[in-house]
Formats: structure tokens, C-alpha cells, sequence
């Protein structure tokens, strides 16, 4: 199986590239960490199977993938992100990707990565909880001009995740989490972090 693996922490990359080619059928033919690198190396390599991150600049996998299956209808796509986003994952379903995981779950990354392959339409257990309740126009927030790092937190806060568990999976410091809530209790004009987290459930 030749995969293509596009993220934009290259520490991911490596990571990744390591746990996959452990497998002795399994060979990662091609590295990126853009929107750019993911279209263009899709095309040099004709994989068997993508592995892409969603959030990874001004343009996301998601949109990367749209770009290959204009070109290659039944290219097949997989997400690995760290965000359960109601809208990345209903985008994720309407584009026909092979599915959506979370990196958390990383012991279920190479058993995905097979069903996948094989033509299963994978999603992690979390992800599937949320699939029956998924609304097509969820927000995204652009009304608030919340950068791409707030949003990201916004969604971890709204999990339940703890200031120290999100500055682990952002790789952040949680002196910088808290700068981050603070800044969406004020753009989001909200007294604490409850609300905010009930106010991202509620879209």
C-alpha cells in the first residue's frame, strides 16, 4: 500500500511516517504539509491512499481534497485531525472521503489506514456520535474573526478538554491557552468557560 501523508507539523509528519512503515506493507512514498504539497504530490505519486490533516494554513485539507476529486473522482482520502468539528466532518462525508479520525486515537491509525484501503468508509467512535445530529450549514465563526489557533482551542474547550490537555494536543504552553480563552470570552462577549463551551455546542 503507498500512502501520502500531509500534515502541517513536520514533528507529525515524521511521527506518522514511522508508525505506518513499521508495517511491512505499508510504504509512505511522499511527505507534505500544505494544501500546495498535498494537489501536487497527489498527482506526481497517484497513491493508494491519502492521510490528510485538515487545518494546515489559509487553505485546508479539506479544500485539498476537493481540488484532487475535481480532477480524480474516486481518490481516496483519508482525515486524521485532531478537531471533532461538526463541520469538517459533515464537509468530510459530502466530498466521499474514506473518513475521519483523531489523532488521540492513534492506535487505531494503521487499523484505519487498512479499512480504508480496503474500501471501508472509516470513522472513530467519537466521530460517529456525532454523525446522526450533523447540520450541513454548521457556523464557523467567521462573523467573530476568530483566527484558525482560537478555533482550534474553542473546539478542545467545548470536549471538555482541560487548559493542560489542550496545550498537549496543540503543543502549546497553558500560560498561551489561557491568553487564547480569554481573547474568545471577549470576542464571543462571554462571562467563562462553560458558557463558552456551550456556546460552540450550540453553533
Amino acid at each position: 500500500m503507498r500512502l501520502l501523508v500531509i500534515d502541517d507539523d513536520p514533528l507529525i509528519v515524521i511521527a506518522l511516517t514511522t508508525i505506518l512503515e513499521q508495517e511491512e506493507d505499508i510504504t509512505v512514498v511522499a511527505t507534505g504539509h500544505s494544501y500546495e504539497d498535498a494537489v501536487r504530490l497527489y498527482e506526481e505519486h497517484r497513491p493508494d491512499l491519502c492521510l490528510f490533516d485538515i487545518r494546515m494554513g489559509e487553505k485546508t485539507g479539506i479544500d485539498a481534497a476537493r481540488t484532487i476529486k475535481e480532477a480524480h473522482k474516486g481518490a481516496p482520502i483519508l482525515f486524521l485531525t485532531t478537531f471533532l468539528d461538526d463541520t469538517y466532518i459533515s464537509d468530510a462525508l459530502q466530498i466521499g472521503s474514506r473518513g475521519y479520525i483523531l489523532k488521540q486515537d492513534f492506535t487505531t491509525i494503521v487499523p484505519a489506514v487498512r479499512a480504508a484501503h480496503a474500501g471501508q468508509t472509516v470513522f472513530g467512535a467519537d466521530v460517529m456520535q456525532k454523525i446522526p445530529s450533523l447540520d450541513a450549514s454548521a457556523p464557523r465563526w467567521d462573523e467573530y474573526d476568530l483566527t484558525d489557533k482560537e478555533q482550534e482551542v474553542f473546539a478542545l474547550v467545548a470536549e471538555g478538554y482541560s487548559n493542560r490537555e489542550i496545550a498537549k494536543s496543540l503543543y502549546l504552553s497553558e500560560g498561551t491557552v489561557r491568553n487564547y480563552i480569554s481573547r474568545l470570552l471577549e470576542k464571543l462577549n462571554l462571562r467563562d468557560r462553560t458558557q463558552l463551551a456551550i456556546r460552540y455546542l450550540k453553533g
